[in-house]
């Protein structure tokens, strides 16, 4: 695990900082609950804190209610209290704080990789039912919740100055293939589609049905289209297992962000290139400017 570890004693940091170390663990120390705080805050590979509950400017109680309050169901964070008082009103006032868990300090290395332990395995729950609530189950994409998520943040990118494209991918006629060939056969087409897309290496989601969003963010329309091409072709060329007489091909639209674009305004941008790609004669790539000129370019 990450862990941030925070105590006023430059002492405990060197003595619990090389437990913690030997035992596999990355640390970062801070003697300032504040600036431990704000690292915690940006650094979002912190899964763990240590603190004591002596430190300033932040007190230890505070402290837990603020780090409380930065985890929540998209990020599993625990938190680990040391003191060197063991009565119990304290240990009442740590939990009730925020804190999954109390250490006499010092530490025996026992006692705190054991503790470790028992965390690790609470977030890598945490993490998995994460993945899951986050993953489309037939494509192992992202679904549309997730995408939408990951489509904020690039769009925060998109506004400080880097490119971003979206393409829209809509396989052709699949109701006649689920028609003709059966839903199970239908699920194996969406499956092929989806592994083509995650060759992409970009952020790929389900958006529903036989729909496919993927975002590139770090791409102009130009490489973006040369990607868009390449999915086209790869899925007019791949063949559906056990089925040597189905063939399916995709459409795909395509958008640039501009100033003040919400993802809304992207999807309607990628949609009405798709519907062009698909007026055209599917099997094709089209894309729709963000003055909403629309044409085919391939």
């Amino acid at each position: 695990m990450h862990v941030a570890l925070i105590d006023p004693s430059r002492v405990v940091l060197k003595i619990v900082g090389e437990m913690l170390a030997a035992g596999g663990h990355s640390v970062v120390t801070f003697a300032d609950s504040a600036a431990a705080l704000a690292h915690v805050e940006a650094d979002l590979s912190v899964t763990c804190v240590l603190t004591s509950l002596e430190v300033q400017p932040i007190c230890g109680l505070e402290l837990c209610w603020s780090l409380r309050a930065l985890a929540d169901d998209r990020r599993p964070l625990t938190i680990l209290v040391m003191s060197a008082t063991r009565d119990d009103r304290p240990l009442g006032e740590v939990l009730d704080s925020g804190a999954d868990d109390f250490l006499t300090k010092p530490p025996s290395a026992q006692e705190l990789h054991g503790r470790l332990r028992s965390a690790e395995r609470m977030l890598k729950l945490q993490q998995a039912l994460i993945r899951q609530a986050d993953t489309d189950h037939l494509t192992q994409l992202l679904n549309r919740g997730a995408l939408m998520r990951h489509a904020a943040t690039a769009l925060a990118g998109a506004s400080a100055g880097r490119p971003l494209t979206l393409l829209q991918i809509d396989i052709d006629h699949f109701k006649s293939i689920n028609d003709r060939f059966g839903h199970d056969v239908g699920d194996q087409v969406i499956r092929c589609v989806a592994r083509i897309l995650l060759e992409t290496g970009a952020i790929t989601g389900r958006l529903g049905g036989e729909e496919f969003a993927v975002l590139m963010p770090g791409h102009g329309l130009a490489g973006a289209a040369v990607i868009a091409h390449r999915i086209r072709g790869q899925c007019a060329a791949n063949q559906v297992p056990r089925q040597p007489n189905l063939r399916f091909t995709a459409s795909i639209g395509l958008t640039e962000w501009a100033a003040g674009d919400t993802i809304d305004a992207l999807l309607k941008r990628a949609d009405l290139a798709l519907y062009a790609a698909k007026r055209g004669g599917r099997d094709r790539v089209a894309v729709t400017s963000p003055s909403l000129q629309t044409e085919l370019i391939g």
